[in-house]
């Protein structure tokens, strides 16, 4: 008897959806020879990728050991990278450290290859072609520092980036760990001011920013289950804050149709309008990769684009801003160019940053996305009632049989009015009124009287 290929979930440990990815291209590996290797289409693979769905019994074996997942998590970080200590580097935001990882392709350590389980094709790690998936790019090294998370969730201690974070490899539960409104609060403290920041960055508009990542933040607390268990929880609370942020409906809002104050400075002014002049998806991938930090194989996932089509718009965005700013055009390397950019970026966010009201206190976003959570249940509970109840007003008052409704009067034209007694004379009138004066107890004749 054979064993089905989509037998019984294996104990196989797979990584999440973006690290996933990631691990695939740090192999060199098509969407296609993965499916190749394990057996199923392309678009289950990247369906395995994007969280829709996960593999299962011997194709979930297959494919973590082919991506390499296991060696991934146990990896031990590069010695050489540089810590806030050694470097003395700053970051965008004053209240965060970095990343401590190289943005730009290159820059992940390789995973050694392990067998592929028998009746699987193994496919070999072959080189990326040249201008497919690297840019020609050395951005500057950002310093590392740990964001702390709940203890038993399951995620890590994820580095900070310029006013957010890059993921980091998922640590062991302690007994006795902080608590979920601790870990909360530790992760707000060390990420909201920069992500206000970046928010401010992609929308130029300060109290918008605000908004958007106190949104991100009680959504965050309304998930944190999830959240906790992500290995990168900050890099989830950056990813809502900038979808809220970048939603065309603000458009329609009437506080947000007049433009807001831009910076004093003119040459922070000229940089926000080349910034907000970039396509959406441009201006994000700009600012994950030379402001966040993060590689591009990241940046790619984080935008739900291919790593070709992110190194496009990061070369075309950068050709853009240094059209507009001819400062930006004067390095000779990319590198240095990454590296000024990195720091205009962070000199801007920090301008934006001082335009917005203090963040209020973690307490304070935490009542209020459970204040917002029992509003929405209230309000979801009412709708119930009031569906139940025209439901159950409608099957009282309905009626049990189809009734045929009558059809309305018409007057009928082209006939004959109907024949009927004439009007009576004087003497029919004067002979009804004797006959009416005679007894009624039997006929009697009635003798003509000639005048």
């Amino acid at each position: 008897m054979t064993r089905s290929a989509t037998g019984p979930p294996s104990a196989a440990p797979l990584p999440s959806p973006k690290e996933r990815r990631r691990l695939r291209e740090a192999r060199a590996l098509s969407e296609e020879q993965v499916a190749a290797a394990v057996g199923v289409t392309p678009a289950t693979v990247r369906a395995w990728e994007t969280g829709r769905t996960s593999p299962r019994g011997r194709r979930r074996t297959a494919y973590a050991r082919l991506i390499g997942s296991a060696t991934s998590r146990t990896a031990v970080p590069d010695a050489a990278t540089p810590s806030v200590e050694a470097t003395g580097s700053t970051t965008m935001s004053p209240t965060e450290p970095g990343t401590g990882a190289t943005p730009g392709a290159g820059t992940t350590t390789p995973v050694p290859a392990e067998p592929v389980p028998a009746g699987t094709t193994s496919v070999p790690a072959e080189p990326v072609p040249a201008g497919t998936t690297s840019v020609p790019v050395e951005p500057v090294s950002v310093p590392v520092g740990p964001v702390p998370v709940p203890a038993g969730s399951g995620s890590a201690s994820s580095p900070a980036g310029p006013g957010g974070t890059a993921p980091a490899a998922p640590a062991a539960p302690a007994p006795g760990g902080p608590t979920a409104e601790e870990a909360f609060d530790a992760l707000y403290a060390r990420t909201a001011p920069g992500l206000v920041g970046q928010t401010y960055l992609l929308t130029g508009r300060p109290q918008l920013s605000r908004e958007a990542v106190d949104h991100a933040f009680q959504l965050a607390w309304h998930r944190w289950p999830e959240v906790a268990r992500d290995r990168d929880p900050a890099g989830w609370v950056r990813a809502a804050a900038y979808e809220y942020a970048m939603s065309p409906w603000h458009r329609l809002r009437r506080t947000h149709r007049r433009a807001d104050p831009r910076p004093d400075d003119p040459g922070r002014g000229a940089l926000l309008d080349a910034l907000l002049d970039l396509p959406p998806s441009y201006r994000r991938t700009l600012l994950l990769y030379d402001g966040v930090g993060l590689d591009l194989p990241e940046t790619a996932a984080e935008t739900e684009a291919s790593t070709p089509a992110a190194a496009s718009r990061l070369m075309n965005a950068r050709a853009a801003l240094a059209e507009r700013i001819p400062e930006l055009a004067g390095p000779a390397s990319p590198g240095e160019q990454s590296a000024l950019i990195h720091e205009r970026l962070g000199s801007l966010a920090l301008a934006g940053t001082e335009q917005v009201p203090a963040p209020p206190p973690a307490g304070a976003v935490r009542r209020g996305s459970e204040r917002k959570a029992e509003l929405w249940t209230r309000a979801a509970i009412c709708f119930c009632v009031m569906l139940i109840g025209t439901t159950a007003f409608t099957l009282k008052t309905a009626p049990t049989q189809y009734e045929q409704p009558l059809a309305p009067a018409e007057r009928v034209g082209g006939v004959p009015p109907r024949g009927g007694p004439q009007k009576l004379t004087t003497q029919d009138l004067k002979l009804q009124k004797a006959l009416r004066g005679e007894f009624a107890h039997g006929p009697e004749r009635l003798v003509p009287r000639i005048p």
